[in-house]
């Protein structure tokens, strides 16, 4: 029988290829990083995905631990043994459970410039909305209905800031 043409040829070192890099290229393929941390903490490398989840009380697959019953024809009684799982870490469940109770932070903030804005229009027309969208400062030419937007927007995100700036005026 014939030799494979590749095996008589002299193997050469690749002195292109970053070794370190394929290693962690290909270790990051073999074990992503977990995000959550209540289930990376539990994670147990030795044992098996489904394992690890079954064991804090979670489902790879919903599909498989509720199943969608189909109607029989006949009336025939048929009973089914449900899977003994066994929760060993239920206290990754009561934290999941407790940050998904929390309420959701509002992070949302607006950019200096626009505080600016908005600081400038209340302090030189107050509520005149139809004065501040003829004032020079508006540069991209906003109707008072939209200034009036951003006005309240700054109030919303900023309440803190809005209430000290209103009552600086009003001492003025």
């Amino acid at each position: 029988m014939p030799k494979a043409k590749k095996s008589s040829k002299r193997k050469k070192f690749d002195y292109n290829q970053d070794r370190k890099k394929l290693k962690k290229k290909m270790l990051k393929k073999r074990a992503p990083r977990i995000e959550n941390s209540q289930i990376r903490n539990a994670w147990d490398e030795r044992k098996s995905m489904t394992r690890n989840l079954q064991e804090m009380g979670l489902t790879f697959d919903p599909n498989r631990s509720l199943p969608i019953k189909k109607p029989r024809m006949f009336a025939g009684k048929k009973e089914t043994k449900a899977a003994g799982v066994t929760v060993i870490k239920p206290y990754v469940l009561n934290q999941l459970e407790e940050e998904a109770g929390r309420p959701e932070k509002d992070s949302k903030t607006l950019s200096s410039d626009l505080i600016d804005f908005t600081q400038h229009m209340i302090l030189h027309h107050r509520d005149d909305y139809v004065a501040m969208a003829r004032d020079e400062k508006n540069y991209y030419q906003d109707t008072p209905k939209q200034i009036k937007r951003k006005i309240n927007e700054y109030s919303r995100c900023h309440p803190e800031h809005y209430a000290a700036f209103i009552s600086s005026l009003a001492a003025k």
